[in-house]
This record gives C-alpha cells, structure tokens and sequence, in this order.
C-alpha cells in the first residue's frame, strides 16, 4: 500500500525515498494503511446493504447497517491514535508525513460515508411501511451503484497508485450530481401526481441526498489520495452538476 511502501513512487513512477532504516515505522505505517482499507471496506459494505436493505424494505439487514456505524466509528478512533503516535514518535517528514495526514483525513471521509449509510438504513422502516414505487426504486439503485463503484474505485487507484484514475475518479463525481438531479425531480413528479406518495418520497429525497453526499467524500478521499502520492492538489474547481440547490441570493 502506498503508505507503506519501503520504496515509494511518485505520480511519473519515480522512486521517492529508500527503506527506512527503522524498521517498526514502515510496520506503523503499514497499520494504518491496513485500517484505511479496512474502513473502506466496511464504508462500501455499508452503503451497499443499506440500498439492498432500502430496495428490499428489509429492516433486519438495515438494523445491521445501524450496528456497524459503531465498528466504523472504533476503526476510525483506532487510525487517529495510530497515526498521532506515528508523529509523536517518528516525527515523519515529507511523502511519510502526507501519508499519515492523508491517512487521517480519508479516514474523516470514511466514517462520515459510514453515517450517511447509517442514516438511509434509518429511514428504511418508514419507506417500507409507505410503500416505494417500483420504477423509483430501479432509479435509486441505479445512483447507489455508481456511488459503490466510487468507494471500491478511490481505494484500489490509491492501492495501485494510480494518480490518473484518481483525477479521473475525482472528476467522475459529477455522473453521480446528474443521477442525483433526475432522481429528485422523478420524486417530485410522483408526489405531485398521487399525496399518498408523498411519505415515501420524502423519505426517499433524504436518502438520494445522503448518497449524493457519499459521493463527495468519495471526491474528498480520492483528492487526498493525489495529495499523498504526488505532493501535489488537484485544482480546486471541480465539476458540480446538483441541479437541485437553491440559488444564492443576489447582493
């Protein structure tokens, strides 16, 4: 993993530094580079149950959901002491540096993709009782699949250190703000077609809304993952294609 490699490269694949002469700091970084991949696949695992749990109204399976955000929560609290014991003792510097401050800052990303999940698994009982249209459930999962291939996507790039996949990844946030656009007015039309619908959909605009924002952590993680192996930020504009914000007040 990249922030633990003893002979790290850069985004052009060029060597970055040597085997540290000490060997328990390439361990402790290699520990935290494990408890990264391991909350990211716990954030993937979540946000996937907890749209089958959605689609399938099932509460068991959403109350499952529920209970990991505690597990997601103590892998996070792990990392954070990990990585502030790493600087006390190691005082790392350079590409060692960034990868236990982006380390820290994925895992932020990570367990805020945790709560979001959680809170869609929350609103599964509500949804379920209120009926969901089928149609919409097709176009709920369809916005949940491309969010998923982002989580898996952003850990196996930064695996790989693949820094074009990363920019490219980054980029590819703005698919998810266009699914997230059509879903919201998809809801609008069904709860102005039928009130009985309105319940559900209500439900269902809170839970497009919080994997359109597991998207942007999603985002968030893949620029910190450049950060880590260039040393370099991707430029600050980004693509953003959410239709549904307000527009900002004119002075």
């Amino acid at each position: 993993s990249p922030a633990a490699s003893a002979d790290r490269t850069n985004g052009d694949g060029n060597s970055t530094m040597a085997e540290h002469t000490v060997t328990s700091f390439d361990d402790d970084l290699a520990h935290i580079s494990r408890l990264v991949g391991a909350m990211a696949e716990l954030a993937g695992a979540m946000g996937g149950d907890a749209t089958r749990a959605l689609i399938e109204s099932d509460t068991g399976l959403a109350q499952r959901v529920v209970s990991d955000d505690a597990l997601m929560d103590a892998r996070q609290r792990e990392l954070d002491n990990r990585a502030i014991t790493v600087i006390a003792k190691r005082q790392p510097m350079a590409d060692d540096l960034r990868a236990v401050v982006g380390a820290i800052r994925m895992a932020g990303d990570l367990e805020r993709i945790g709560d979001l999940a959680k809170n869609i698994a929350k609103r599964v009982g509500a949804v379920g009782q209120s009926g969901m249209p089928r149609d919409l459930s097709h176009s709920i999962d369809a916005m949940a699949q491309l969010v998923l291939i982002q989580i898996r996507g952003v850990i196996e790039e930064y695996g790989a250190g693949d820094t074009a996949a990363l920019a490219r990844l980054r980029d590819d946030d703005e698919r998810i703000d266009v699914k997230y656009t059509s879903v919201f007015r998809e809801l609008l039309t069904y709860m102005m077609e039928d009130p009985r619908n309105i319940t559900a959909c209500t439900h269902l605009l809170f839970c497009a809304k919080n994997l359109e924002r597991i998207g942007d952590h999603v985002t968030n993680i893949a620029e910190n993952a450049y950060y880590v192996l260039t040393g370099e930020q991707l430029p600050a504009a980004r693509p953003k294609t959410d239709e549904t914000a307000m527009p900002a007040p004119a002075a």
